[in-house]
């Protein structure tokens, strides 16, 4: 699990850099409408500074099914999308007014916040004692 969060979060960390750098390139192969651009832009690069926490989020949860452990990942985003990023994302965007970079900040924290309770989850070892 370590070897292949390690392998994935590289990975994705060169992917981050490249959208940070050419996110206003990439989302123009979709679209021309300059206002899309400018968002989608935004967008790119704000989801591209979580990709490290996604990387990690990827590779933990499922070592948590793999190991015939699904109530843990269920139950870690249940908490991080439902409880976390939807609220979150309303409040930075409408009560803070950021807007749309608060819903896309909101993404990016609940990644985070993910990342560190499934750490945390995987490092107590409960995961261990599971029979399949």
């Amino acid at each position: 699990m370590w070897r292949t969060g390690l392998y994935n979060m590289l990975f994705l960390a060169v992917l981050g850099v490249f959208f940070i750098v050419y996110a206003t390139p990439t989302v123009r192969l979709f679209v021309d409408d300059p206002t899309v651009i400018a968002i989608g832009a935004r967008a790119l690069r704000t989801f591209a500074c979580g990709n490290i926490a996604y990387a990690w989020v990827m590779v933990l949860l499922q070592a948590f099914n793999g190991a015939g452990d699904t109530l843990t990942p269920t139950f870690v985003n249940l908490f991080g999308f439902w409880i976390l990023e939807i609220p979150l994302a309303w409040w930075m965007a409408t009560r803070l007014g950021m807007r749309a970079e608060g819903a896309f900040l909101s993404v990016v924290i609940a990644e985070a916040s993910i990342a560190v309770i499934s750490l945390v989850l995987f490092k107590q070892g409960r995961w261990k004692r599971q029979r399949i």
